[in-house]
């Protein structure tokens, strides 16, 4: 299951990922995204993967053409937070991270849930200002 959880701010997109992943499920969160970038210059996501255990053959090639579609699109986005205690996610980051280039990837445990979407939640200044940079600022919004 991938469902959407709330965000404290409007640019981030948060989701969580439980047992099996279906096309349709992913598709309700790229369609956040998307819509998220037509109201943001900035996107981040925030995802909680501890629980998943597979994508199924629709959801995975839904996945990997949806990330296809975004290389030409890499400034739209500005942070990914993953928090999970899997030791496959780490490296996965840490390849992403120099792939996605300026896109800044950071795993946090599951401990440090609170840590990650405060991190995933700044911008940079000259694109949200002062109150976008904190949870609850002027700018809250649930997505």
């Amino acid at each position: 299951m991938l469902e959407l959880i709330v965000a404290p701010s409007p640019h981030v997109v948060a989701f969580r990922a439980a047992g099996r992943v279906t096309a349709d499920e992913l598709q309700v969160v790229i369609d956040s995204i998307e819509d998220a970038k037509r109201q943001h210059p900035k996107v981040s996501l925030y995802a909680e993967i501890d629980a998943m255990r597979w994508l199924t053959a629709t959801a995975l090639i839904r996945d990997i053409g949806y990330g296809l579609t975004q290389i030409g699109q890499l400034e739209h986005f500005h942070r990914v937070a993953v928090t999970s205690n899997r030791l496959w996610v780490r490296p996965v980051a840490m390849l992403e991270n120099q792939l996605f280039h300026p896109i800044k990837v950071r795993v946090f445990s599951n401990r440090e849930k609170q840590d990650a979407m405060t991190w995933v939640c700044q911008l940079p200044d000259a694109f949200g200002g002062p109150s976008a940079n904190q949870p609850g600022g002027e700018s809250r919004r649930a997505v």
